[in-house]
């Protein structure tokens, strides 16, 4: 399954995309490492926790998504590997949800990329998976990756205190959000409207998209 438009295209990670994969996020790892999700220390009682190599990512990744809880892509821009979108925490029964999380890299930041991939992820989500809602949780401080949501028009919820451990400690999170009734001409053509508008005037150009963090 490829899900594409114009330059940007979204497709299921694997197993041989290990060396891209390795190259973007170690040349990115400045970029990254503000808004990325990591392990805290272990409780007296609890288990050790290690980060995953990038194989066993791939491989809880894919039986996530063989049951139906997650979609992990990765995004191409222009033929090259340039970062990741997972569709995660999938739950069904009278709740139909899931929650979105990214990065991509710096070299292609204010190029409308991840807005055009997040979108096409949505709509995935909503018209073919059959989801009712999506959430995307940002850190307040990351204007770039809030700017993102805003340009698609998600709407803010409010705040969730100490949601993710990221960068050595427990970040609070904002928490934006749509449901399908919001978009049902589809969130990818409400962006083309906007970015193609934006483009026709002043001031039109993108700017730069951080990575949001992945939900866990």
């Amino acid at each position: 399954m490829e899900l594409t438009d114009g330059d940007v295209l979204l497709r299921p990670i694997k197993l041989r995309d290990q060396r891209a994969w390795r190259e973007v996020n170690r040349r990115n790892r400045d970029w990254l490492r503000p808004w990325e999700a990591t392990i805290p220390p272990p409780t007296p009682s609890g288990p050790i926790a290690h980060r995953p190599t990038y194989r066993q990512m791939v491989r809880h990744l894919r039986a996530e998504a063989s049951a139906g809880r997650m979609l992990p892509f990765v995004i191409e821009y222009q033929g090259r590997l340039v970062g990741q979108l997972t569709v995660a925490g999938i739950t069904w029964g009278s709740m139909c949800s899931g929650h979105v999380g990214y990065w991509v890299d710096q070299s292609v930041a204010g190029r409308g990329v991840m807005p055009t991939a997040v979108a096409l992820a949505v709509d995935h989500c909503f018209r073919t998976v059959g989801l009712h809602r999506i959430e995307v949780c940002i850190r307040p401080e990351n204007g770039p990756s809030r700017r993102v949501v805003e340009k698609l028009g998600f709407r803010e919820e409010g705040l969730r205190p100490r949601y993710l451990h990221i960068d050595g400690g427990w970040r609070d999170h904002l928490v934006f959000a749509l449901t399908a009734e919001e978009v049902p001409e589809g969130l990818l053509a409400r962006w083309r409207r906007k970015r193609d508008g934006n483009s026709a005037g002043p001031g039109g150009s993108n700017t730069a998209e951080q990575p949001g963090s992945p939900p866990k």
